[in-house]
């Protein structure tokens, strides 16, 4: 254990109806195979914006249970329970926000986020997140966050950074690869980032959003972002009129996810990041006479994450360049609001002065 630790603490829970609901609860104490990190970083997802924030749309893997929110955090170790072995007082963590039963195909396989069993919990949504000054997570749940990755760097991966991974490397993008991402909100922004790290010679980004597509140039993340009516002739110009090699989805919309497979080239990759909605497409005429693979992709393994964290200290690159808000706990509720907006880029909440 480290110093005492206060009584209590502040937190957010989200009830619904675009609100935010301020609350004070127990510090938790960790038992066995478990640490109490205090939060340094805690960002907004898109799926907390529309199946908690709104309103509670989940069922399964996204019921929210009334829990302290956040499912992004990163943090410090300040006591660890009975039987931690990896992590000690002092270390810097980023969470794997899915804790699963631990033993069925899924979790060995490193993918807790598709464990089936009544012992499954994520942060932010069966079991108190991020939005508050601590948070009790199981030790095989935490990641060393390597220098020099900041606090906000690791939020990030915890979630986003990590998705828009897991759908990179699903699609093998690489360096004979030209990429198009659909829907430049924060995991579009992480998905070109990452696949011009990856190799991909040519980045093609899409969004409604003027505002996200001129963030996307301004970071150097793509090479030509375009509105979706024009995004057809965008890729016919970038690739003599074959398509990209890869297409990601991220945006979860019917239009942006067709956009994606009628610009993927003949026996190219597409993978769907993007949750909720639908598509309709012409399965001949789009995917099989096309020899096109699409995948579907949610989250990201443990053994990626790690992955991940090292690749960005030898690439030099840090998430935390996308984040257009950091504010503290104490306006969550307009950090919400941002984050529902849809105009800015990614929110996050930070701590202290280390969460920068």
């Amino acid at each position: 254990m480290t110093d005492t630790l206060p009584e209590s603490m502040a937190g957010v829970r989200l009830p619904g109806n675009s609100t935010v609901e301020p609350v004070t609860v127990p510090v938790p104490v960790p038992g066995a195979r478990q640490v109490l990190l205090k939060t340094k970083a805690s960002s907004i997802c898109g799926s907390d914006i529309r199946a908690i924030y709104r309103e509670h749309l989940g069922h399964g893997a996204e019921a929210y249970q009334g829990v302290i929110a956040g499912h992004e955090p990163c943090g410090q170790v300040v006591a660890v329970g009975a039987g931690v072995r990896r992590m000690s007082v002092g270390d810097r963590v980023v969470v794997y926000h899915i804790a699963g039963c631990g033993v069925c195909e899924e979790c060995r396989r490193g993918y807790e986020v598709g464990c089936h069993e009544p012992f499954r919990a994520a942060h932010g949504w069966q079991r108190d997140g991020g939005h508050a000054d601590y948070i009790l997570v199981e030790e095989d749940s935490c990641i060393l966050l390597p220098e020099p990755l900041t606090y906000v760097d690791g939020a990030l991966v915890s979630c986003g950074f990590g998705t828009a991974y897991e759908g990179l490397l699903k699609a093998g993008v690489g360096g004979r690869d030209r990429l198009l991402v659909t829907g430049l909100g924060p995991v579009g922004l992480a998905t070109a980032m990452l696949g011009r790290a990856l190799g991909a010679t040519f980045v093609v980004g899409s969004d409604i959003n003027e505002g996200r597509r001129q963030q996307a140039l301004d970071l150097g993340l793509v090479d030509v972002a375009v509105a979706p009516e024009d995004l057809d002739a965008a890729v016919a110009e970038a690739t003599d009129g074959l398509g990209c090699e890869v297409a990601i989805d991220c945006s979860g919309n019917a239009s942006a996810r067709h956009g994606a497979l009628r610009n993927t080239r003949a026996w190219g990759r597409c993978a769907f990041v993007g949750e909720g909605g639908d598509v309709s497409f012409a399965v001949s005429d789009l995917l099989i006479h096309k020899q096109i693979t699409l995948y579907g992709s949610w989250v990201t393994s443990v053994r990626n994450m790690e992955d991940l964290l090292e690749q960005l200290v030898r690439w030099q690159l840090h998430p935390e360049v996308v984040v257009t808000h950091r504010m503290p706990l104490s306006e969550a509720s307009r950090a919400y609001e941002i984050a529902d907006s849809g105009e800015g880029g990614k929110v996050c909440i930070v701590f202290d002065e280390d969460g920068e």
